[in-house]
């Protein structure tokens, strides 16, 4: 190769971008001292919660910079999602979100103006876990069934509530109401922290609450877990049946966790974040705070995560039309 060839082809590879400008790029992020922020849609207080200010302490260990967790209820996680799209795509605005943000909420919330797949940059897997069935201890249910049979005894008296409007819990909620030919009131909250407060209350009667949630809640002996929405008895739950051994069919979907940013982020700023997060992920005590509350961490490509939120989304997506369920506003 000529000299004069060996400096053009130098040059065409820096103006394209090609490896050194991606190094520069990884080398340079993040930048010491400079904070990157984890948005979450729910109240302080939540499983959800305290699952993303465990990784995001130990974010910051493992970047050497501050990862801080900055709560936007309200909407069911719109306000949130749409302060994470409107943000620069440099890798210090993320959001850690469940797979109702992404899957459900814009097949069912008539507020919705985002597309995952468009506006939103997947960067791993965070956790999974299933939805719980949980009961006020004034309801005299001990099961699936004796539940379905009470609240048939008192049409119209009682309420499920959920995380919010378009939610999982609120689909779940509905689906359950619809195959066992339930007259329920749904009450939609911010979150599963404000949820929590009026169900341990007894102002609402039911709920579809996370694994987390639905244990702290249960310790407090206010409400009792009926069942597990998932194919299979969790491992932190193996007393507790599953939706479908108690004749409950469709109500076992994929429930999970998922780190996404802004579209058009950088390459390598998200292999960088997907590498810390796979680190943090699959660390000892990470593993041990997600299991104690009935999660599993795991991490993720972001390309698996991608292509588990296209699943996901058609799954629910089938849901929603099965039940008829049209775009609601809030």
């Amino acid at each position: 190769m000529s000299a004069g060839t060996s400096r053009r082809s130098v040059l065409a590879w820096l103006a394209g971008g090609g490896a050194f400008a991606a190094l520069a790029q990884t080398s340079a992020f993040p930048e010491k001292g400079r904070t990157i922020r984890i948005v979450l849609g729910l109240a302080a207080g939540g499983a959800s919660d305290a699952q993303a200010r465990f990784v995001a302490n130990k974010l910051a260990e493992v970047l050497q910079t501050p990862v801080i967790v900055e709560n936007r209820p309200g909407a069911s996680f719109i306000l949130a999602t749409e302060e994470v799209i409107r943000a620069a795509p440099d890798g210090y605005t993320l959001m850690y979100a469940p797979s109702s943000v992404v899957a459900q909420n814009p097949q069912t919330l008539a507020q919705v103006r985002y597309d995952p797949f468009r506006d939103l940059t997947p960067i791993s897997l965070g956790a999974r876990g299933p939805l719980v069935l949980t009961v006020h201890a004034s309801v005299p249910a001990r099961n699936v069934q004796e539940l379905v049979a009470y609240i048939k005894a008192n049409p119209g008296k009682l309420g499920y509530a959920s995380f919010g409007t378009g939610t999982s819990s609120h689909i779940y909620g509905e689906a359950f109401a619809r195959q066992a030919g339930l007259d329920v009131v749904h009450v939609p909250y911010k979150g599963g922290a404000d949820a929590a407060k009026d169900f341990l209350a007894g102002r609402v009667q039911y709920y579809f609450d996370a694994a987390p949630n639905a244990i702290q809640n249960a310790a407090t002996g206010k409400v009792r877990m009926l069942a597990v929405a998932a194919p299979r008895r969790s491992p932190m739950l193996p007393d507790v049946p599953t939706t479908t051994e108690q004749g409950m069919r469709g109500l076992d979907m994929p429930s999970w966790l998922g780190f996404y940013g802004p579209a058009r982020m950088p390459s390598a700023v998200v292999d960088s974040l997907n590498a810390a997060l796979v680190q943090v992920l699959a660390m000892p005590a990470t593993r041990e705070f997600f299991r104690q509350g009935a999660y599993e961490a795991e991490s993720s490509s972001p390309q698996q995560l991608r292509e588990l939120t296209r699943a996901t989304y058609d799954q629910w997506g089938d849901i929603i039309r099965r039940l008829g369920l049209t775009k609601q506003s809030q």
